[in-house]
């Protein structure tokens, strides 16, 4: 079977995008974003037709499998980036003190955030994003990267410099204090 030619691969998406849109709608819920991932399964096949082994297993399996993989890496990223949200709620939320809790513990953990919070500020927004997803979203860097839609290179020094410049702004921060003692 020759994935290459045009004919050919019509004929296999007719046969199967409604079972690759399926895999994918079953793991993501969500209609747009299974059809994002149908349409790059099958890009996927059409750029690189000679990744499909025949001896290996039936094309429709294996382009199922395809999509279920992408589907997973998508709903695992929207985990992510959920996580990475809240993380960041909590960091720079300004909830009312619990009560159990020591007035001198309170003002210290908020005077805490609006130094972070400050810090953050300052960062360029790339560099701002790629420290929140990786510090509090627990991304790794290839997936950064990803979901910025840049090389991985550049999502690491995104992190490096951004981690360099946070940690340059809250010394610049704390300064005053240290120098007032």
């Amino acid at each position: 079977m020759n994935l290459a030619d045009q004919t050919t691969f019509s004929r296999i998406y007719e046969e199967h995008h409604r079972g690759v849109y399926g895999a994918a709608y079953r793991i993501l819920g969500n209609d747009a974003q299974a059809q994002d991932v149908a349409q790059d399964v099958f890009l996927r096949v059409w750029r690189n037709p000679g990744k499909y082994d025949a001896r290996r297993g039936e094309l429709g399996s294996y382009l199922r499998l395809m999509a279920r993989s992408r589907a997973l890496d998508l709903w695992r990223e929207s985990q992510a980036a959920g996580r990475a949200t809240d993380r960041l709620k909590v960091v720079v939320s300004m909830d009312a003190p619990r009560y159990d809790q020591r007035p001198d513990q309170v003002a210290e953990r908020e005077g805490d955030r609006r130094i972070v919070r400050d810090a953050l500020r300052v960062l360029p927004d790339a560099q701002r994003e790629a420290v929140v997803l990786a510090y509090w979203g627990g991304l790794t860097a290839d997936q950064i990267a990803r979901r910025a839609g840049v090389p991985l290179g550049t999502a690491k020094s995104r992190i490096r410099l951004g981690l360099a410049k946070l940690r340059d702004e809250i010394g610049r921060q704390l300064e005053p204090s240290y120098a007032a003692a």
